[in-house]
C-alpha cells in the first residue's frame, strides 16, 4: 500500500487504474481529489480536469444519515479499510448511483477510494441478454421474411395477370387493394428485418443532427412539452452515418413526446465517457446520448422486451421503432439502454468516439 502513496506520479499504476470499470480516487488530508481515472469521471460526470483540487462532497454526497467526512474520519481512526455496500449516492449535477465503496487509508497522505456501481453487473448481463436475443430474433426474422415474401409475389404476380383480363373499371379496384395490400406487407417484412444497408461513414457533428431532430420535432411538439438541452461542447465529431443518427434520435424524441401526453419535459443530454465497452471492446472515448423524459414511464414487464420487433405499450403503435434503433446502433458499434421508472425514462445512446480499441471484453 505504501507505493500508492504518490499514484499521482506513478504512470504504469495510472494506466492500470485507467483500465479499470471500479471508480477510483485518491484524496489529500483534507479530502480534496488529487487523482480521478476515467471509471471516476463517468460515474460523477466531471473530467479530471475539473474535480482536481475540490472537495469530494461537492460532487456528490450519500443519501440517508452517513456522511462521507464521517466515514472518512472513522476510517482514519481506525487505520483499516472500510467498506459499504449498496451505498446511495446523490451527484451534484443531478442524478444518483448505487454503488459499493471501500475506502482505504493511505499512510500520511490521504484516502485511495474506490467505488463500483452496482448497475455494471447488470448493464454487462443485460449487454449479453441483448446480444442472444437481437441474434436469435434476426434469424427468426429472416425465416419468416422468406416464408412471407414467397406467397406474396404469388398473390402479386396473380392480381396483375386478373388487373390485365378485368374489363369492367370498378372490378379493377379490387385487384388495385390488392397489390397495394401486398406492397405494405412486403414493406413491413423488410422493416422487420431491420436496416438494409450499410452505414456511410463520415465526420458527424452529433450536436448538429439533434438540434436537426429538435426542429423536426419542434413542428410535432404540443404546447405543453418543453424540450431542454445539455450538451458538451467539447465533444469532438465522430465517424457515423449521419442519416441514420436523424433516424436513431428522431425516433427516440417521439417515443419521449408519446410518453408524456402532451405535459411534460424531454431533456437531450451529451457526454463523453473514457474507457468505455461496447460489444465486447473497450474503447478510449465514447459518446454517450441521453433521452430523458418526466412521463409516466414503461411497464416493468415490458422493459425487458422494448427492443424486440412487434413490441408496443401502444394500441396503435407496429412496434418497430426501437427494434430499428437497435439495429442502427448496433450497425455503428454501439449499445442502447433504458432505466425507466415512474417520472423518468431515460434511453441512453453510447457510440464509439475513438476507432482504436483497447481490447476484447
Amino acid at each position: 500500500m505504501a507505493r500508492r502513496k504518490n499514484i499521482t506520479t506513478l504512470p504504469t499504476e495510472n494506466m492500470v487504474l485507467d483500465a479499470l470499470e471500479s471508480a477510483v480516487l485518491v484524496l489529500g488530508a483534507d479530502y480534496h481529489i488529487r487523482y480521478m481515472n476515467p471509471a471516476a469521471e463517468n460515474l460523477l460526470r466531471i473530467s479530471q480536469h475539473q474535480a482536481l483540487g475540490q472537495n469530494l462532497p461537492a460532487l456528490c454526497s450519500v443519501i440517508g444519515e452517513e456522511r462521507f467526512a464521517t466515514l472518512f474520519a472513522d476510517t482514519l481512526a481506525a487505520n483499516t479499510a472500510t467498506l459499504r455496500r449498496a451505498l446511495p449516492l446523490a451527484l451534484s449535477e443531478g442524478g444518483g448511483a448505487v454503488v459499493d465503496l471501500v475506502v482505504t487509508p493511505v499512510p500520511t497522505d490521504g484516502l485511495i477510494i474506490e467505488m463500483r456501481p452496482m448497475e455494471l453487473p447488470a448493464r454487462h448481463a443485460e449487454e449479453e441478454m441483448q446480444d442472444r436475443i437481437y441474434g436469435a430474433a434476426q434469424e427468426m426474422l429472416r425465416g419468416l421474411a422468406h416464408e412471407i415474401k414467397n406467397p406474396l409475389g404469388g398473390l402479386r404476380g396473380a392480381a396483375q395477370l386478373l388487373d390485365r383480363e378485368l374489363q369492367r373499371p370498378e372490378l379493377k379496384d379490387y385487384t388495385r387493394v390488392i397489390l397495394h395490400e401486398v406492397d405494405r406487407l412486403h414493406h413491413l417484412v423488410d422493416r422487420l428485418q431491420g436496416p438494409r444497408s450499410r452505414p456511410v461513414f463520415a465526420e458527424v457533428n452529433i450536436h448538429q443532427v439533434l438540434e436537426h431532430v429538435r426542429h423536426l420535432l419542434n413542428a410535432e411538439l404540443p404546447t405543453g412539452i418543453a424540450v431542454r438541452f445539455d450538451y458538451d461542447p467539447s465533444i469532438p465529431d465522430l465517424m457515423a452515418d449521419q442519416e441514420q443518427l436523424v433516424q436513431v434520435f428522431l425516433n427516440l424524441m417521439r417515443n419521449a413526446q408519446q410518453a408524456l401526453d402532451r405535459h411534460g419535459a424531454i431533456l437531450i443530454r451529451t457526454r463523453v465517457e473514457r474507457y468505455v465497452t461496447l460489444l465486447h471492446h473497450k474503447f478510449r472515448l465514447a459518446l454517450r446520448v441521453d433521452i430523458v423524459d418526466n412521463g409516466r414511464g414503461i411497464p416493468p414487464d415490458l422493459l425487458p422486451r422494448i427492443f424486440l420487433p412487434l413490441v408496443t405499450s401502444r394500441a396503435e403503435g407496429m412496434g418497430m421503432g426501437l427494434a430499428i434503433v437497435q439495429g442502427l446502433v448496433r450497425g455503428h458499434g454501439g449499445v442502447v439502454h433504458c432505466h425507466s421508472q415512474p417520472g423518468e425514462t431515460v434511453f441512453s445512446v453510447s457510440l464509439p468516439l475513438s476507432p482504436h480499441r483497447e481490447a476484447s471484453a
